[in-house]
């Protein structure tokens, strides 16, 4: 009996697999010949742990998550086909940028993780900026080091290699110390004439008198496209503990979670954007010029084909609206009308919709951590209001998505004022599941029109898959060339134009938010 065309794809490794690394859930998804045929997917849901007064993953279970949501993979592939995969065409590791894994030379962990989510970094963020007349964020691998170098901290001295999350996930599984451009732009500054680290600032960085040589410390920088190793036996058994997966599967170079953004979306040529709105959010903006002058607002890193890219990152998403989420879905259940998440969502983004254009005076702040484009080095989750204002549902959950996107706009602003050109900006997450609710706020958040395809819920998982695929073709096609032919061509986009209406309660809300901010910094102090 002849196999079905898919499971015999399957089995015959005529796919591509896409690994992320998200702040709360690793994701796999698993594509076709053609990437947009999602064929299956898995997951694991993680947390990351405030210890010692840093955020971090344990290594532990960056291997044991990564085996599970492959595990779940595996079993909805099976569900599915009848098939167990034992090979693929092509992997793909995307994760969290920036942050801080350094190792010494027997390949061994000197601190533990510390992630993109830390803002103690200030001193080196302000000594590299002034040094390198860069914008160098809090979250940078390079501020990371940095601080660790000005603090004296005892591992310094043993550093072999740092690197980031993918970058690390990628080493264990192929043997090969790479990181795609986009990741590395979220350690240290690249050049963009020659696609690596800017030699000017590496000398500088030298210039410190550290004793480092930052050059042999740092990852390889790949460009999209180019192979990056093959799996090897040790790494198809970190995978997959089953020993049902070969090794010598090839890899992409390992990106972060912006660069899939921008590939899951497809705005990865200049006037293009994207915004991925998670734990954290960010906008991407794909430059034609270089800025006028440095901002500490935006970042300045590549897409995965190193092409200039401002950034405007904020380190607080949707987690607060999520909490808030959560506390409505336990109000019904102890009405005794439960519902699951995806109905309380549906249910309060709808509500939303009816309220005022400017939230009817209500202000939600979503800082659970430090947002240094807002001035906080810690965060403290508000939702303040007046005596006049209008206190109901409608403006209460129209606040909290305003919120989501009140330290995002401020960063956009700055774009606008440096007269950034943007013929289209295109969102994914999964707050934007819900159509028309998140997506016409962001529009009138940023004054202009945002598309959201028929993939926004997959977003990067599906983006490092379509990396993956792109190993095959980069030989013949540009990264752009290939999302638009062989990805977008075709793809169910809806777009919402910005209302009048809610461009203006928007900047109504901003402007309250903005002077609002004062209320915040008093919280950290205080509570």
């Amino acid at each position: 009996m002849n196999e079905p065309p898919l499971a015999e794809a399957i089995r015959a490794g005529r796919t591509s697999l896409g690994i992320e690394f998200g702040s709360t859930r690793i994701k796999a998804c698993l594509v076709g010949e053609n990437p947009t045929d999602v064929l299956a997917v898995g997951s694991h849901e993680w947390e990351n742990r405030f210890e010692e007064r840093l955020w971090t993953y344990s290594l532990e279970d960056v291997w044991s998550g990564l085996q599970a949501a492959y595990a779940d993979l595996v079993a909805d592939v099976q569900a599915r086909y009848g098939v167990v995969p034992d090979t693929f065409g092509a992997i793909g590791v995307s994760a969290m940028m920036h942050g801080y894994l350094a190792f010494d030379a027997a390949g061994g962990l000197l601190v533990p993780f510390r992630t993109w989510r830390n803002t103690n970094t200030g001193p080196a963020v302000a000594a590299l900026t002034e040094l390198f007349e860069v914008n160098i964020p809090h979250r940078w691998s390079i501020a990371h080091l940095y601080q660790a170098v000005l603090d004296d901290e005892p591992h310094v001295p043993q550093i072999d290699f740092f690197t980031t999350l993918a970058g690390y996930v990628h080493w264990r599984l192929t043997g090969r110390r790479v990181l795609g451009i986009g990741d590395a732009s979220g350690m240290f500054p690249i050049d963009a004439a020659t696609g690596g680290y800017a030699p000017d600032l590496l000398a500088r960085f030298a210039g410190l008198g550290t004793g480092l040589d930052l050059a042999a410390l740092l990852p390889e920088v790949l460009m999209a496209g180019t192979p990056a190793g093959d799996l090897t036996a040790e790494g198809a058994a970190l995978l997959d503990p089953t020993g049902a997966l070969r090794p010598g599967i090839p890899l992409c170079p390992p990106e972060g979670d912006a660069g899939t953004g921008m590939v899951a979306t497809g705005a990865v040529a200049p006037r293009t954007g994207n915004v991925s709105a998670g734990t954290s959010i960010f906008a991407m903006v794909v430059l034609e010029r270089p800025l006028a002058r440095t901002h500490h607002e935006l970042d300045l890193v590549t897409t995965p084909a190193g092409d200039p890219v401002a950034m405007v990152h904020c380190n607080n998403g949707a987690s607060e609206l999520a909490a808030w989420a959560a506390m409505f879905a336990r109000f019904a259940e102890a009405a005794g009308q439960p519902l699951d998440a995806d109905a309380v969502y549906e249910t309060l983004f709808r509500e939303a919709l009816a309220g005022d254009a400017d939230a009817g005076g209500l202000i939600a702040y979503n800082h659970l951590a430090g947002e240094p484009i807002a001035g906080l080095d810690e965060g403290r989750p508000l939702f303040v209001r007046t005596p006049d204002s209008t206190f109901t549902l409608a403006n209460a959950m129209r606040a909290q998505l305003y919120g989501v996107f009140g330290t995002l706009a401020l960063g956009m602003r700055v774009l606008d004022a440096e007269g950034v050109a943007l013929d289209r900006m295109f969102a994914h997450g999964g707050m934007f599941r819900t159509a028309g609710v998140a997506q016409r706020f962001l529009a009138g958040a940023l004054g202009a029109p945002v598309a959201v395809g028929d993939t926004a819920a997959e977003g990067g998982a599906w983006g490092i898959a379509v990396l993956a695929a792109y190993l095959g073709h980069a030989p013949a096609t540009d990264l752009a060339t290939y999302l638009d032919r062989h990805v977008f061509a075709g793809a169910d986009v809806t777009v919402a134009q910005p209302d009048p209406a809610d461009v203006a309660g928007f900047a109504t809300y901003l402007d309250r938010y903005r002077a609002g901010l004062a209320i915040e910094a008093a919280a950290v102090a205080a509570l």
